[in-house]
């Protein structure tokens, strides 16, 4: 009787659907998503990786349908698909070490201006008081290994590949030949569940959406840092244009992450001038773009607020290391997908995490587009999914 009234039955308060009291329901749940987010975390060598695969695969399956379109038999499409990622993964490791191997070689050359900076430092600590414990750990923390150490792993964990390098080619082949049934499954699914279809749909779709455009702006903002640190004469400018591009994929910090080591090294060789020119370049390149044109094109197929973003961000780097961090956008619209766009009842959710842009309203009629000759189309049909 208590549990029908929604009171639990020693009278604690309201009750759950499963008559324990609501607020031991809020604590068991939020206990078990502790239990899962502890053992996602023990096996990120294996999550993070699977979802790169997944990623990849999703961002060449257009290439998959188009050639089923031209009359291509299903073999060979796929062959063309497993060929381009592979081509995708290859390409991205070999650059990934040679620029390790570089920064391993090129940096060591300039531990002479590093310790002089380190000691010029600490002679300037000296003169405003700070005690010699305090300008030991100063100086520890100036240590240009160090650098190359964080630079490294950085890098290093996206050239994980390597190191799981077998799963990986293995995973990449089979979620490419599975993709060839794919539509046949959703199809399948969408059946009995129609809302599941609909929000894979709109997660492979926005996926694609935020890879191009992440990745065509990586790759301009990667040239022109390159060409700039070259003319300024900063070491390794093909290594920073590299660390460039990969931080394009971190929202929100990417661009600091990418311009601390070459403006460290523009103090070492030239001074605090050149340092400030590193900087002041990087500001007007990469912060113009990656923060003001950029997310005008992004903007629409993600649809995620910049606080959300943000904090996925600490979250996934936190829960599964650097990949984490640069696969944090299509990682929160995967979860969005499976907890929020599923459920038609999770509407306030969806409110809170979208932008502050203007979002078109789902019910509302299709738009329609008018021609130089003033005659009237049809918008574009929704995306399919993978």
């Amino acid at each position: 009787m208590n549990g029908a009234s929604g009171v639990s039955p020693n009278g604690a308060g309201p009750a759950g659907p499963g008559g324990l009291p609501r607020g031991l329901e809020v604590l068991l749940g939020a206990a078990a998503i502790v239990v899962v987010f502890v053992g996602v975390q023990a096996i990120a060598w294996l999550i993070g990786p699977a979802f790169l695969a997944l990623i990849i695969v999703i961002a060449v399956a257009p290439l998959q349908r188009w050639l089923r379109t031209k009359g291509w038999p299903g073999w060979a499409s796929t062959l063309v698909v497993v060929l381009a990622v592979y081509a995708i993964v290859l390409s991205l490791a070999l650059a990934i070490i040679v620029s390790i191997a570089r920064l391993g070689t090129e940096l060591p050359k300039y531990a002479g201006q590093s310790d002089n900076l380190v000691n010029s430092v600490t002679e300037q600590l000296a003169k405003l008081g700070v005690g010699p414990e305090q300008i030991k750990q100063v100086a520890g923390s100036l240590d240009i290994g160090k650098l190359a150490g964080l630079i490294g792993s950085l890098l290093g964990s996206v050239a994980g590949l390597a190191t799981n390098f077998v799963f990986l080619i293995a995973l990449l082949l089979f979620l490419s030949v599975e993709s060839v049934g794919m539509p046949d499954r959703l199809a399948e699914i969408g059946a009995d569940r129609p809302t599941a279809v609909e929000a894979l749909a709109k997660f492979a779709y926005g996926t694609r959406q935020y890879l191009l455009v992440t990745t065509v702006f990586g790759f301009i903002v990667a040239v022109l840092d390159t060409i700039a640190l070259a003319v300024m004469g900063i070491p390794l400018a093909v290594t920073w244009g590299l660390l460039a591009f990969v931080t394009n994929y971190i929202p929100n910090v990417g661009f600091i992450l990418g311009v601390i080591p070459p403006a460290l090294l523009g103090l070492l060789t030239g001074g605090p001038g050149l340092m400030v020119a590193v900087i002041v370049v990087y500001c007007v390149l990469n912060l113009v773009i990656q923060s003001v044109i950029q997310p005008r094109f992004i903007g629409d197929a993600v649809g995620l607020s910049t606080t959300l973003t943000f904090v996925a961000l600490v979250f996934w780097a936190w829960l599964l290391g650097g990949l984490g961090a640069i696969l944090a956008i299509p990682l929160t619209l995967l979860i969005k997908a499976l907890l929020v766009d599923i459920d038609p009842k999770a509407g306030w959710a969806h409110a809170l995490m979208r932008s502050t842009e203007k979002v078109p309203d789902p019910n509302a009629p299709p738009k329609v587009k008018k021609s130089r000759r003033h005659k009237f189309q049809p918008a574009p049909e929704p995306p399919t999914a993978v």
